[in-house]
């Protein structure tokens, strides 16, 4: 027996799979197939998205305007 291995990409559309690219292949040849998934990678966040993810509400309504008290434990304006 002649074991020949290519390895490609393809994309599965519910139906079949459509492989990205040329595939070398003999048509109405049976094949063995293995299906490794793989993870989509998470997409990059900028500073912000960073940022507010960590935000909490502190209960604090006048921290904008008073934050020199909050911070520095100044006097209130």
């Amino acid at each position: 027996m002649y074991t020949m291995v290519h390895t490609l990409y393809a994309t599965y559309d519910g139906h079949v799979l459509m492989p990205e690219g040329e595939v070398d292949l003999l048509p109405n040849h049976r094949y063995l197939i293995q299906i490794e998934s793989q993870q989509q990678p998470e997409p990059k966040k900028n500073v912000l998205q960073r940022l507010s993810e960590r935000a909490m509400d502190l209960g604090v309504s006048d921290l904008a305007s008073q934050h020199d008290h909050y911070l520095y434990g100044t006097e209130k304006r």
